[in-house]
């Protein structure tokens, strides 16, 4: 069984900054560079470089307001990324256990 997977997302959500700017967004709801920078040990540039991987993988959609942008995760996206993240994990346990079965039947002719 093979699984699509949306490589530009999971090299976004690859990252651990990128991870720990959703979870920020994830438990305020939203957040300004600024806001995030203040909450992260990285520069507000830095916040803003990696929230733009982040929009351009649909994670999350930025708003104007005022001078800066505010930024609020796509719940749609992330829940693909989540569907996309259990199929995969299916799929390994599917080779992990055929794996298994073919090292069983190894052993079993070993000691017969």
């Amino acid at each position: 069984m093979t699984v699509a997977v949306d490589d530009e997302l999971w090299s976004a959500i690859g990252d651990p900054t990128r991870r720990r700017l959703l979870d920020l967004l994830l438990a305020q709801g939203t957040g300004t560079p600024t806001s995030l920078s203040d909450r992260l040990p990285i520069s507000r540039q830095a916040v803003t470089k990696h929230l733009g991987v982040l929009d351009r993988a649909g994670l999350v959609h930025a708003t104007p307001m005022g001078r800066e942008r505010r930024y609020e995760v796509d719940e749609a996206q992330l829940a693909r990324a989540v569907r996309q993240l259990s199929e995969v994990g299916k799929s390994w346990d599917a080779r992990l256990n055929r794996i298994k079965r073919i090292a069983e039947q190894i052993q079993r002719r070993q000691d017969s």
